[in-house]
């Protein structure tokens, strides 16, 4: 009798640790089950090409295929159970479903293979922005699969695309630009190599009738194309909520962008009246001057980031590899200047900072992660406030940490003078999703608002802004609210640590959490689980 006694109140204790580590074993196998669906979903889309080369020639059986496919994928996520796992892991299990989410929005709602002609148009965008002023014949080799590819996938683009009506007609436009503008790349290229190679010619010539005949066909059509743009508020709170984890509705984005577009503006104009009887910064007037003045504000930038110690520098965090084709310095010195060179003539510093520290830094922490699910990037903008919104965030918090304070006081108008351009371009996002304002709407606001917007005024840039965020729903409003979550996150964790809070810590943490929506890095670093909380209600 006491023997049974004895069974009945020790058996529990050796059999806890027992069904503990049944549970932790079955939570591993899960873990490993999400790892491996992860990586057969990101075979099926094909991210990890994630290049314009890999764009194949899409059918609409392909396309529904890729749908169907799509459900038996997110059916294998939600059979697996998530709940009680480390924060860590709950995190890794959001990812996925997000960017299942993100396709399931692409075929359900934006359907740009059917709506969208920039989705074919890009190539030729993306064909000019990666050949150089003078291309040489293996700057040609580089891009050679995209150019044969053109003559299929326009072929195809133009039966996708033969449900006009469904077209919006600010996208038409919009791709209409981009072709004009490549009748003008393929002209470059025939001038500087066919001469000499026939068959380079041939192949050419081919991918240049091609991209003729689909500007044709869309100018023919373009009276047709009646669609709006814009995907409307419900749609807009469904993607905010379930691909880019955002805890905020249509509604308070708004807020949260007037706010930030007042205060921008208030601290510019603040700025100018403080420095009114300081000279004017006098912008470089050649290539060799920008160049040499980039290369002195990366120099300094570098020293500022090891001596002031924000957050750790590891080896490969080097400028190595980082110039691109944005600083234009292999381009003749033109009598219009980009609109941003308005800004980073008279002070590179805020866009080397952005594009640096920020999106350098960032691609190359991203290269050195081992993480399964966490490395690389993150596509449908499910990163993008994030990166895009961390880079523009350091642009004025590093200013407060002090690396401008060797510089003329007016370089500090000029940090706001890009903000506000920003914040313009979130307002124009916010309301041109909301079918409030046309594009041409949007632009005319971005010309009348936004500092020097007369240099805006149906500019190239200004075009590829608006193109960017109207057929990337919400990139601008991204890059601006992420940047007030990221502050939201240093003060909540500063408040939470008091006096044991170190900057230096605090972004080595963020870092290590990779480019992951802001949300869930907030979670795992405080615990504070009011936002995911949000996220997942029904």
């Amino acid at each position: 009798m006491i023997r049974n006694r004895l069974a009945q109140v020790f058996a529990p204790l050796f059999l806890a640790p027992l069904f503990s580590g049944l549970a932790l074993a079955e939570d591993d196998v899960q873990y490993e089950e999400l790892v491996q669906l992860f990586q057969e979903f990101r075979v099926m889309t094909g991210v990890t090409a994630g290049d314009v080369d890999s764009i194949p020639v899409v059918s609409p059986d392909a396309i529904q295929a890729e749908a169907l496919t799509l459900k038996l994928f997110q059916n294998r996520l939600r059979d697996i159970r998530w709940s009680e796992w480390p924060v860590s892991k709950q995190i890794d299990y959001h990812l996925i479903r997000a960017e299942m989410n993100g396709l399931e929005f692409r075929h359900r709602v934006t359907k740009p293979w059917f709506r969208d002609p920039g989705i074919y148009s890009d190539m030729v965008l993306f064909l000019g922005e990666r050949i150089p002023h003078e291309p040489k014949y293996e700057d040609f080799l580089r891009i050679r699969k995209t150019i044969t590819s053109i003559p299929d996938i326009y072929s195809q683009a133009i039966i996708n695309l033969r449900d006009v009506e469904n077209i919006p007609s600010d996208l038409a436009d919009l791709a209409i630009r981009d072709l004009e503008n490549g009748v003008v790349t393929f002209n470059r290229l025939t001038s500087a190599l066919g001469q000499n190679e026939p068959k380079l010619a041939k192949e050419i010539e081919a991918a240049a009738k091609s991209n003729g005949e689909l500007l044709a066909w869309l100018k023919e059509h373009r009276p047709s194309m009646i669609a709006t743009a814009g995907i409307g508020r419900e749609n807009y709170n469904w993607l905010l909520k379930n691909v880019y984890l955002f805890p905020y509705t249509w509604e308070e984005l708004r807020t949260i962008v007037e706010l930030e577009d007042n205060r921008v503006i208030a601290f510019q104009k603040l700025e100018e009246n403080r420095n009114e009887d300081i000279p004017r910064i006098k912008p470089v007037q050649s290539q060799a001057e920008y160049k040499a003045s980039v290369e002195a504000a990366i120099d300094d930038i570098m020293e500022f980031l090891h001596r002031e110690e924000i957050f750790t520098m590891p080896d490969y965090l080097t400028p190595d590899g980082y110039f691109g084709s944005w600083h234009g310095f292999d381009r003749p010195w033109p009598d219009r200047h980009d609109y941003f060179f308005n800004f980073s003539h008279r002070e590179p510093r805020m866009e080397e900072v952005h594009e640096m520290v920020g999106h350098h830094f960032d691609q190359l922490r991203a290269q050195n992660s081992t993480h399964p699910i966490r490395k690389g990037w993150r596509p449908y903008k499910i990163s993008t406030a994030r990166t895009e919104g961390f880079a523009f965030a350091l642009e004025e918090l590093l200013m407060h940490a002090g690396y401008l304070d060797q510089r003329t006081p007016r370089a500090r108008e000029i940090a706001y003078e890009q903000a506000a351009f920003r914040t313009v371009r979130a307002l124009s996002d916010i309301y041109m999703h909301d079918n409030q304002w046309s594009l041409e709407d949007a632009m005319t606001y971005s010309v009348a608002n936004a500092p020097h917007g007369e240099l805006l005024d149906d500019s190239a840039h200004l075009w590829f802004e608006m193109a960017t965020t109207l057929r990337g729903v919400g990139h601008h409003m991204l890059m601006v609210v992420g940047k007030v979550q990221f502050m939201k996150l240093l003060r909540d964790r500063s408040q939470q640590l008091g006096h044991m809070f170190k900057l230096e810590v605090f972004m080595d943490e963020f870092f290590a959490s990779g480019l992951i929506p802001i949300a869930l890095i907030r979670w795992e670093m405080t615990g504070y689980r009011d936002e995911i909380d949000r996220l997942l209600m029904e």
